[in-house]
């Protein structure tokens, strides 16, 4: 996949509100291999707009295009194909088990898509800094700690677009920077791009585009 268009989407929520924003209402193409930042004031869409580009929610007017095929007429496999090949989704609020380890919890994903070897897994867990948290279990971790799992599961899959929503929230500078470095490198080896959400803190990276929401 190389492009998601949103063509004058505009979520129902805003359909009576007057808004500046440079993704609402407006033309925006997002590329394949591009670094994106959106940014938005808390209640302005930003976890609306991941959850369109994945499908969750459709409660829009306007257009969403993949590759310039709308999503109106995509079937429940074609979403589940979309988010197992081109979309790999990190979220806000990371939607761990609880009741398993961190390793496991990177393994239920991985096991369906083969993708990442095992020693590959664990240098990501090293490169974190969480090696020594694999077989905690993820109550007993703190959010931060939970949020460096979360993303070694999102690389577990081949991607087109990573989408992070607020992926550094509960991190200081050196984690996020840790985590910033290992994401950019994971999208540069599959030609993919990151697009980051942010109601604040971000990491900070080589964007090549910002957009306001």
């Amino acid at each position: 996949m190389d492009t998601i268009s949103l063509n004058n989407i505009l979520p129902q929520v805003f359909a009576q509100s007057e808004l500046h924003s440079d993704v609402w209402q407006q033309q925006v193409t997002l590329e394949k291999g591009k670094t994106y930042l959106v940014e938005a004031d808390s209640g302005m869409g930003k976890s609306t707009f991941c959850s369109y580009l994945i499908g969750y929610r459709n409660d829009f007017a306007g257009d969403l295009l993949f590759d310039g095929r709308s999503s109106r007429g995509f079937s429940v496999a074609d979403w589940t194909r979309l988010r197992q090949q081109h979309i790999s989704y990190l979220f806000q609020e990371l939607r761990l088990f609880p009741e398993l380890t961190s390793w496991e919890n990177v393994q239920i994903k991985n096991r369906l898509t083969n993708f990442a070897a095992d020693g590959q897994i664990d240098r990501w867990f090293e490169r974190l800094g969480i090696a020594d948290k694999k077989h905690d279990l993820i109550g007993h971790m703190s959010f931060g700690q939970q949020q460096r799992v979360a993303l070694i599961r999102a690389l577990v899959q081949p991607f087109d677009f990573l989408l992070a929503d607020e992926p550094i929230s509960h991190l200081d500078d050196g984690n996020g920077e840790q985590m910033g470095q290992l994401m950019m490198e994971e999208a540069r080896r599959q030609g993919a791009a990151v697009i980051i959400t942010s109601i604040g803190k971000h990491m900070a990276l080589p964007y090549d585009v910002r957009l306001r929401l």
